[in-house]
């Protein structure tokens, strides 16, 4: 007898996932949406992937590493995020594949890349190189 194993999902760069995110303390976790911030076919060999936590705290937005995301708005139509969002670029987290329960919705990534270069200090270097 033959068995095949299930293809794992292909999880991409703007995808967004329900995940068991750790807390901070890197001890507990809560199961929340998170995007896929790590570039496609980085093929470390290692199976986990970075992604950026989603909360629904709207009053965390007034930030330039934060992205907005209303469910009115075509972006938020297409996120499957059930309330207005925020995007917290500035609270990454690598976890492992098996931690992601599924795929919800997609988001583009502009903004989020804007806002991950103010997070990680690239702005500067980018409009020297202009």
């Amino acid at each position: 007898m033959t068995t095949t194993t299930p293809s794992k999902p292909a999880y991409k760069r703007g995808d967004v996932v329900l995940v068991l995110f750790p807390n901070s303390d890197l001890r507990t976790a809560k199961t929340r949406p998170a995007l896929i911030v790590q570039a496609e076919n980085l093929q470390t060999e290692i199976p986990q992937v970075i992604v950026a936590m989603i909360t629904s705290k709207v009053f965390r937005a007034n930030h330039p590493s934060r992205v907005l995301v209303t469910l009115d708005s075509s972006e938020g139509k297409q996120s499957g995020l059930l309330a207005d969002s925020v995007v917290m670029t500035d609270n990454l987290a690598t976890i492992l594949e098996i931690a992601i329960d599924r795929k919800i919705g997609t988001l583009p990534m502009k903004a989020t890349d804007k806002a991950l270069r103010h997070t990680l200090g690239l702005e500067d270097e980018q409009q020297k190189s202009k």
